[in-house]
């Protein structure tokens, strides 16, 4: 999985943490080439997306959304309302999935204690990224 997320270049931080919750698809050789994912805030009022990503030769058939729609539905189920995520690429694909800008100050706010986020605080991060939320209900 890790592996894959670099390739993908996406955040490695908190994989095996308790609140992470992730999903992956494996290819015909068992390789990863799609993953999902989200981390569950304390109050569980709040999902970070994160880890939702298709091998780049996989891409453009709808594996994305439907990802990242799987991810909403079980953060859901555990009770989130809210589902926020980080993007400074791929804006025109969270807003088809119903996302709109936040900011990412009031993100690490009430996701302030998920792996990602601390590590986003940690580095500096946090002060370039662009912020993404949708309700879930």
């Amino acid at each position: 999985m890790a592996d894959f997320l670099k390739v993908v270049d996406l955040t490695l931080s908190g994989l095996d943490a308790p609140t992470v919750r992730l999903w992956v698809e494996r290819g015909d050789e068992g390789e990863v080439v799609a993953s999902t994912g989200y981390e569950i805030s304390a109050d569980r009022e709040h999902a970070l997306i994160r880890s939702v990503a298709v091998d780049p030769s996989l891409r453009s058939a709808g594996r994305g959304g439907d990802l990242a729609r799987f991810a909403f539905e079980r953060a859901a189920e555990e009770g989130a309302c809210t589902a926020w995520l980080f993007s400074r690429r791929s804006g025109p694909f969270w807003r088809g999935l119903g996302c709109v800008p936040a900011d990412r100050y009031e993100l690490a706010n009430v996701l302030g204690e998920t792996c990602q986020v601390r590590l986003f605080k940690e580095t500096g991060q946090l002060d370039r990224e662009v912020a993404w939320s949708r309700p879930l209900t």
